[in-house]
């Protein structure tokens, strides 16, 4: 990570009104909290295009409301090749996430931008694969989107103290 200026960080889900809106909410909350709110700046976008311009779930909303952050200005957008660009990291969500990232990364440095979400939890030290997923709680009801947001938190508090570092 560059240190002439913040982390930009990009959150992916399917299609950003789930878990990459809980996930930015989350990340810029617990710096602006932590006093590290200039080490870095954070975004999310979706793989697919089906809900551009859309508010986040409302179940999204609600979670992220019960819990002190607000969620209320996310608007979906898709993640774009460009995005790679302009970011230092690009959070997957899920393994879906990471493939389809991994093959719209052009070059080795844009595919080296690219980890999961909860490789950054430190209770999950040592485990690989779709154990390290977050899973899409848009089927389930309000109980999948309070683990998906214990599941966003924990990791974020790992990733803001890496990026502290």
């Amino acid at each position: 990570m560059r240190r002439d200026r913040p982390s930009r960080v990009c959150f992916v889900c399917s299609g950003n009104i789930c878990r990459s809106p809980i996930a930015e909410v989350v990340l810029r909350a617990l710096a602006e909290r932590s006093g590290q709110d200039g080490l870095v700046e954070v975004d999310s976008a979706g793989i697919g295009d089906w809900h551009v311009g859309e508010r986040a779930d409302r179940r999204a909303v609600a979670v992220l409301a019960a819990n002190g952050y607000d969620g209320s200005a996310h608007r979906a957008r898709q993640f774009e090749v460009g995005d790679f660009a302009d970011r230092d990291l690009v959070v997957a969500l899920d393994h879906g996430h990471l493939r389809a990232l991994r093959t719209l990364a052009s070059t080795s440095a844009d595919r080296d931008k690219i980890v999961l979400l909860r490789s950054w939890d430190p209770a999950l030290a040592g485990v690989e694969g779709h154990r390290l997923d977050v899973e899409d709680p848009y089927y389930d009801g309000e109980a999948a989107f309070v683990e998906v947001l214990r599941q966003v938190e924990s990791a974020c508090r790992g990733l803001l103290t890496t990026l502290e570092r």
